[in-house]
C-alpha cells in the first residue's frame, strides 16, 4: 500500500503470503492457487478468511481434495473457498460482539454469496454452514496487510 506521498510501502504480507508462510495452511494455499484466487486474496480487501487447516481438509472424504484440485472442478473449488471469506476485516472481538448483540447468533454473507452462522460454544466461535455442518475457530486474529485470518478445524460447504 502506498501512501499519498509515495514514500512508504507496506511490507506486511497479504493473506496469501501469511498462509503460505504457515505449514498448517499448505493445502489451502494449493487450493487457492488451483482456483486462481491468489490475485483476489492479494488485492486490497480487506477480507476476513476463515482458513481451514490441513487437518480440516484431511477430515473430508478420501479423494475429495485431489478431485477438487483438478481443472474441471475449478468452479466448485472457487465456490468452496470463497464461502470461507467475508468482505471486511472482522477481528475475533468484533465477531464475538456481533454474536452477543444478535442474541447468540450472527449471520454473515460470504464472498461466495451464501450465508454462514456464527455462534459461541463456551469461549470458541463456531461457524455453521448452510448444510448444518459446524467448524470451530481454533486460532484468531492472524493479521495480514489486507485483512485477517481465523483458522478453523473443519471445511465448511456452501449449498
Amino acid at each position: 500500500m502506498v501512501n499519498s506521498d509515495a514514500t512508504t510501502i507496506s511490507k506486511d504480507p497479504t493473506i496469501v503470503g501469511v498462509a503460505a508462510g504457515n505449514e498448517n495452511f499448505s493445502t489451502l494455499v494449493t487450493a487457492v492457487k488451483a482456483a486462481d484466487l491468489v490475485a483476489t486474496l492479494n488485492s486490497d480487501g480487506p477480507f476476513t478468511v476463515f482458513a481451514p487447516t490441513n487437518n480440516a481438509f484431511n477430515k473430508l472424504p478420501d479423494g475429495t481434495v485431489s478431485s477438487l484440485l483438478k481443472p474441471d472442478a475449478k468452479k466448485t473449488l472457487t465456490g468452496i473457498l470463497t464461502y470461507h471469506v467475508l468482505k471486511g476485516e472482522y477481528k475475533a472481538a468484533d465477531v464475538v460482539a456481533a454474536i452477543k448483540k444478535n442474541n447468540g447468533k450472527f449471520m454473515a454473507t460470504t464472498v461466495e454469496g451464501g450465508k454462514i452462522t456464527l455462534s459461541l460454544d463456551g469461549d470458541h466461535v463456531v461457524i455453521t454452514d448452510e448444510k448444518g455442518n459446524a467448524s470451530k475457530v481454533i486460532m484468531t486474529d492472524v493479521g495480514a496487510s489486507n485483512g485477517v485470518i481465523h483458522a478453523i478445524d473443519t471445511v465448511i460447504m456452501p449449498n
